[in-house]
């Protein structure tokens, strides 16, 4: 008998303020319709300073424990994929399974960025398989707020509709990264499996995942890393070489293509079909490339969920975040077949099938 990784529950912490695209038109050259024809993105949630992602995981890993009706202590390993941690070392694993309350056990942090979740899907199904676990916590949860290069002037006028409007010379400054800015919410989302026995084809079926480095230099970030000596410094900052650099078209090119040739092949790899699938989350990165990889598969709407307009773009957090929703709204119901699937930097991709 097959032992597979079986959904046992899923939860959500998004940030109570909603920043809605009118303010960040105070703070930089841009307006609601040149986000929304580029993005899809009306609003995104912006915790309050201080507030971390292993504080927002830990909030989404409660929620999810409860749909599961799960004690904390039951978890006996905490998977976290973040590209936010709230230090640069620990990562943000042991932090959310401390908060928690859950005593000393295995907690893996992993990169992959905006392919994290789906690469921490496989992650749980290798630990559930090879019986290293059997009830596992996967989070996925990001800040992004915290990288924002904004001034507190900047920051009064998003947060502060009261407030007057930053200088000319920050808004120009701030203008310089809107492409970038505009994208990126906070939020966290989790999901809990259970070693599951019985031959009912339900569980985490199959994965196929990929990570190409030659691919790097179309979404990544310059500065702030070990290549560099010293690892920050001054002059790095004043040449932005912390802000990421998106070359926006060829990350269009490659999502529309590599996101619905992994989703065929990870059905194929089970002897399916796109019509056998139920329901398709996809990373979300930007409304303009699902709708395109949706028609490029030949899905129609009501199989695939999105809900970046709501919350923008939570890197790690958004396959769970956009999951739960779509769960909530009845589009995955037991038996439900759902692909994960999703493209960000390194280039990582891949996609990650369940039947609930």
């Amino acid at each position: 008998m097959t032992t597979r990784a079986l959904l046992l529950g899923t939860g959500v912490e998004l940030p109570p303020r909603v920043i809605d695209n009118h303010r960040l038109a105070r703070v930089m050259e841009t307006d609601d319709t040149w986000i929304q024809e580029r993005s899809g993105i009306v609003e995104r949630r912006y915790v309050e300073a201080g507030v971390g992602a292993a504080s927002l995981g830990a909030g989404a890993a409660r929620a999810a424990l409860a749909d599961a009706g799960l004690s904390a202590e039951t978890v006996d390993y905490v998977v976290c994929a973040t590209m936010t941690p709230d230090h640069y070392f620990p990562g943000s694993g042991t932090l959310i399974q401390h908060e928690l309350g859950i005593s000393p056990r295995p907690a893996l942090d992993i990169r992959q960025q905006c392919a994290g979740f789906a690469y921490g899907l496989q992650v749980v199904d290798a630990l559930i398989r090879s019986g290293i676990a059997r009830t596992v916590l996967l989070v996925g949860t990001e800040v992004h707020s915290a990288l924002m290069p904004f001034s507190e002037a900047t920051w009064r006028a998003i947060e502060d509709p009261a407030a007057p409007p930053p200088p000319a010379e920050e808004i120009a400054y701030n203008s310089q990264f809107r492409h970038l800015l505009v994208l990126f919410g906070d939020g966290a989302g989790a999901m809990v499996f259970g070693a599951h026995e019985a031959d009912d084809g339900r569980g985490i079926l199959t994965s196929r995942l990929y990570g190409d480095g030659g691919e790097k230099e179309i979404l990544y970030t310059p500065g702030v890393g070990s290549g560099h000596r010293p690892y920050v410094s001054h002059e790095g900052i004043d040449r932005y070489d912390s802000v990421p650099v998106m070359e926006g078209r060829s990350v269009f090119k490659h999502a529309v293509t590599m996101m619905p040739a992994v989703t065929r092949e990870v059905l194929e790899a089970e002897g399916l079909s796109i019509d056998d699938l139920d329901l398709l989350i996809m990373h979300q990165a930007n409304l303009r490339i699902n709708e395109a990889a949706r028609k490029h598969l030949g899905l129609p709407p009501e199989r695939v969920h999105n809900n970046i307009q709501r919350v923008g773009n939570t890197t790690a957090g958004t396959l769970p975040i956009c999951f739960d929703e779509a769960r909530r709204e009845g589009k995955a119901p037991e038996g439900a077949l759902v692909a994960f699937t999703a493209l960000g930097a390194g280039l990582h991709w891949g996609s990650v099938l369940l039947r609930v």
